[in-house]
């Protein structure tokens, strides 16, 4: 029996020796056995070698906050050390040089060293909305490099830690670039649709409404649920593609996700198809889908309400329709260079009067349009009617935009939930019967 233990102990330890040389023969042969310096030199010229390996560059459709911001198309090709660079962000879509670096820190990223469009992003004297004064689009130029996966290149920008795909482009990316900026009207609608506008979801067994308004400078729409006590909304960024637009988060209906949705001219929607009879739709309406009873405080016996454009604050408000801005322009195209029209105001039962004040800039004397009140209370809304004009005479530089306040359907009304540059409440009236949308500050 002791012989015997003793054999065993010996086989044992042979074993060991045999299982720590294996060890040992793994761990020299093991990339685990390089330095951090070493490791991180080597993903250095991986990201490097892969940025050049694709023939016509990379494509990321960057969202930089989806929470208020829509998206923005950047090509880029890149070759030792210098990028050609072109994106939609406006209406140059010309390729641009500059150069970029791979940094190493704690991990390594793409660095984009030298101005070029990306940094059209991180410009904080840039900014689309009064929220953003100060944070411009919110944008990176630093991401770090996380890998790949299925031939894309994974990063996270450098600020925010948010994920960012880069794609490999085609040449018709290059080429087509100018169709994104080409789609952009088609999003914010033309003066040939009606002004109106909705999202509409279909999962197969139901079909559900929302509002939907859309901002273009920051590429954003809001759209609410138009149901009774639902309190559902799909807030969406907007990029723009050469067919279409793709939108972040995406719009989930039933248990599917869509996210790109393809343009048809004939109509002026944006359809997007899953399956099982799931798809989507931003399309026309000409009428709202929630019209309120806020204009009912501007009837006669109420208290005085007035109500203002002001050119200076509201000339750039998004919730001017383009047909309006359109009218305000061929007003003003029509005056001396130093006289604008700097406000529109309203009056409502003004020491039992109403009308509208039409005064200027550059000296030129005030311009009064009286008016009288009623209302269709079947289609909810204010009905203006000529009353008279300080002038005696319609002046023929305003009669295209005093008529869409004096249409025989009436304005709608509406008290909005935003501001602009103000504590003011916002009013906008908008026509009934034509694509004319103008925004007030209240000064009640």
């Amino acid at each position: 029996m002791k012989l015997k233990n003793i054999i065993n102990y010996l086989l044992v330890a042979l074993l060991a020796i045999q299982l720590v040389s294996c060890d040992n023969k793994e761990s020299l042969d093991s990339p685990f056995n390089a330095t951090p310096t070493e490791r991180l030199n080597a993903r250095e010229k991986e990201l490097d070698d892969l940025l050049a390996s694709s023939e016509f560059g990379w494509r990321a459709v960057y969202f930089t906050d989806n929470t208020q911001l829509g998206g923005f198309t950047h090509l880029f090709k890149f070759k030792d050390g210098k990028v050609d660079m072109a994106s939609d962000f406006d209406n140059d879509t010309s390729i641009f040089a500059s150069e970029y670096d791979i940094v190493l820190g704690s991990t390594v990223s793409l660095v984009f060293t030298t101005k070029n469009r990306i940094h059209l992003l991180s410009d904080s004297n840039s900014f689309p909305t009064a929220a953003l004064r100060g944070k411009g689009y919110k944008g990176d130029f630093q991401f770090l490099y996380y890998g790949q996966d299925n031939g894309q290149i994974i990063f996270r920008t450098n600020r925010t830690f948010q994920e960012l795909r880069f794609v490999k482009a085609t040449a018709s990316d290059w080429t087509n670039l100018a169709l994104n900026r080409a789609m952009a009207p088609n999003v914010t609608g033309a003066n040939t649709r009606p002004l109106f506008r909705l999202l509409e979801t279909n999962d197969g067994t139901k079909v559900s409404q929302f509002d939907f308004n859309y901002t273009n400078a920051s590429r954003f729409a809001t759209s609410n649920s138009i149901e009774t006590g639902s309190s559902l909304t799909n807030n969406i960024g907007i990029a723009y593609t050469p067919t279409g637009i793709v939108v972040s988060p995406a719009i989930k209906v039933g248990n599917q996700e869509l996210t790109a949705f393809t343009y048809d001219p004939a109509t002026g929607n944006f359809n997007a198809t899953g399956t099982g009879g799931v798809s989507a739709s931003i399309k026309y309406t000409t009428k709202p889908l929630v019209i309120t009873n806020d204009y009912k405080i501007l009837l006669p016996g109420n208290q005085q309400n007035v109500y203002g454009y002001l050119a200076a604050n509201l000339g750039a408000a998004p919730s001017n329709s383009l047909y309006a801005n359109t009218l305000l322009a061929a007003a003003n195209a029509t005056l001396p260079a130093n006289q604008k029209i700097s406000r529109i105001q309203i009056y409502f039962n003004a020491g039992g009067e109403n009308y509208i004040a039409y005064t200027f800039n550059g000296g030129k004397p005030a311009i009064y349009h009286d008016f009288t009140v009623t209302e269709d209370a079947v289609n909810k809304t204010l009905i203006l009617s000529d009353f008279g004009w300080s002038t005696g005479t319609a002046p023929a530089f305003l009669a295209a935009i005093d008529k869409e306040f004096f249409d025989i359907k009436g304005l709608y009304v509406k008290k909005e939930k935003f501001t602009i540059g103000a504590s003011n409440t916002i009013y906008t009236f908008t026509s009934a019967s034509s694509n004319f949308r103008i925004t007030t500050y209240a000064f009640q």
